[in-house]
């Protein structure tokens, strides 16, 4: 039986007996509807709010990529056959399995992340609803018929690749395998899916949940382990026909130059550098609502989280003050607890770069304008070893200080004021992203010049961070390239074939011009 909240406290044992009670099988390779266990080098995972080991599995190296993709080979034949009204079918049972599994996959990112349950509990709910968003797609991917000079039929067809390969982040596993494999496969595709080497264990029960529900063998697979061994074999074997990546600007332009050398395309999603700009006429307390939930939610492990935050100079001190005590008052705490607003750092490494990207900041100028101190409930206890960093503002950051264009992905929000509209849009795009920003105020038609003057892929107005499957998302510049959700996405995972007919016996059928 799997545990409930009610019944767990944070640390390496919960998060152990979480996975051994979802995931009895342990860590390894899912394929063919189960799971088979690595035999290269051993990765330890490590509780997020405690930092003690919770369990270890085996890369599995060139064998078990081979194994996966051989497997995804003879799955995605069988899945590109079948007729496009059963895989909607199938794709709608995966979203009823998940939804009714959505507290045991909540648990389980939950343990297994350091994410707040409340949190993970609205993501497990969000995959099921990918799911059945795009199987209501399925069944409704067509062509064209296009005139054309001559006696000729001419058509077209939207086509699978294949094999699409994904790899998604540790700090949303559960969240991206539902939005980069729910597309995919109702484009008839199958998915290999290959999660972070630090947080597999959510997309491994999210496949074998999609096996339970009908999904056949080979169409959806999971591959554990290392960037340098199975990310790198996955991305340049010519035997997959796409890739989708979602990480860092460096490891997602080395993954796009490898696999663009074997003639693989890819879908990028990367970094973030966020604008959230506040007028004087804006609902202050609302935008400062805004501004909390933009940068604090998720531990700042997002990217789109709003970290830079621009603020008109007549409310720059008072807006300031408003955002400081909200976020002295965010809830930090044990994971699998309701009331747990902020979670720790997910990885190790993560919590050493947002440690010196703080302190690079203060050395650049920038002021501390929020507490110092942990809880004294985190403090002492089996949380004190965990990887927490409190939700952090520095105000005075400027265009020289490091902060204004590099990407920390914590909890930290540099702040500094502007005077102009035109000030403020040179600022929002004062960098080489583009994937989101916001902007608060009572003017229309500032709202509207804001929204499309600033260099983004996603621009909201008057709030932050909401986003829809339905909603085609990515990002401009060094944000990457190609959109992850909305119908479009269905283009990204198809090739266009054009068919000619003659349609008249009599007479040469050939067109006077070949290409």
């Amino acid at each position: 039986m799997t545990p409930t909240a009610a019944t767990m406290t944070s640390g390496g044992t919960t998060a152990r007996t979480v996975l051994e009670s979802v995931l009895p099988s342990g860590i390894g390779v899912f394929l063919d509807g189960g799971i088979h266990p690595g035999s290269g080098v051993q990765v330890t995972l490590t509780a997020a709010a405690t930092g003690e080991t919770f369990t270890s599995y085996a890369d599995p190296g060139r064998a078990g990529v081979d194994a996966a993709l051989a497997s995804s080979v003879a799955g995605a034949a069988h899945w590109a056959a079948t007729n496009p009204f059963e895989r909607a079918a199938i794709l709608r049972n995966v979203a009823r399995v998940v939804e009714e599994s959505a507290e045991e996959l909540a648990l389980l990112e939950s343990a297994t992340t350091g994410k707040p349950l409340r949190d993970a509990r609205a993501e497990a709910a969000k995959v099921a609803e990918m799911f059945g968003y795009y199987a209501g797609w399925a069944d409704k991917i067509t062509g064209q018929t296009i005139p054309v000079p001559g006696n000729w039929l001419t058509y077209t067809q939207r086509v699978p690749w294949g094999v699409v390969v994904a790899i998604t982040p540790w700090n949303a596993p559960l969240f991206t395998a539902g939005w980069n494999s729910a597309a995919p496969l109702a484009a008839g595709n199958a998915v290999v899916l290959k999660p972070s080497e630090f947080t597999p264990a959510s997309t491994l029960r999210l496949a074998q949940l999609a096996s339970q529900a009908g999904l056949p063998d080979g169409v959806f697979n999971v591959v554990p382990g290392l960037g340098s061994s199975v990310g790198a074999a996955l991305t340049t074997d010519q035997r997959v026909g796409k890739v989708s990546f979602i990480g860092s600007v460096p490891t997602g332009r080395r993954v796009a130059a490898a696999a663009a050398e074997v003639g693989i395309p890819t879908v990028l999603e990367l970094g973030g550098k966020s604008a959230n700009i506040v007028f004087a006429d804006a609902d202050l307390d609302r935008a400062a609502d805004g501004a909390i939930s933009a940068i604090f939610s998720g531990a700042g492990q997002s990217c789109v989280a709003g970290s830079r935050l621009l603020v008109q100079r007549s409310i720059y001190e008072d807006f300031l003050q408003r955002v400081a005590e909200r976020a002295g008052k965010l809830q930090l705490g044990d994971p699998l607890q309701p009331t747990t607003e902020v979670g720790p750092i997910i990885t190790a490494p993560q919590y050493q770069a947002v440690s010196a990207r703080i302190r690079d900041g203060l050395a650049d100028g920038a002021d501390l304008r929020t507490g110092t101190a942990l809880p004294a409930a985190i403090a002492s206890g089996p949380l004190a070893t965990g990887r927490w960093i409190l939700p952090t503002l520095l105000a005075g950051v400027g265009p020289d200080n490091i902060l204004e264009t590099t990407e920390v992905f914590g909890p930290v929000v540099g702040a500094d004021a502007f005077d102009t509209e035109e000030e403020a849009i040179r600022r929002a795009n004062g960098t080489r992203f583009g994937l989101a920003g916001a902007v608060w105020t009572d003017n229309v038609s500032r709202a509207h010049h804001v929204a499309g003057a600033v260099k983004a892929g996603t621009f909201w107005i008057n709030s932050y961070k909401t986003i829809h499957v339905a909603v085609p998302f990515g990002g401009f510049g060094d944000s990457g390239h190609g959109r992850s959700s909305g119908p479009g996405v269905l283009d990204e995972y198809t090739q266009t074939k054009a068919v000619w007919v003659p349609t008249q016996a009599s007479g040469s059928p050939f067109p006077s011009l070949s290409y």
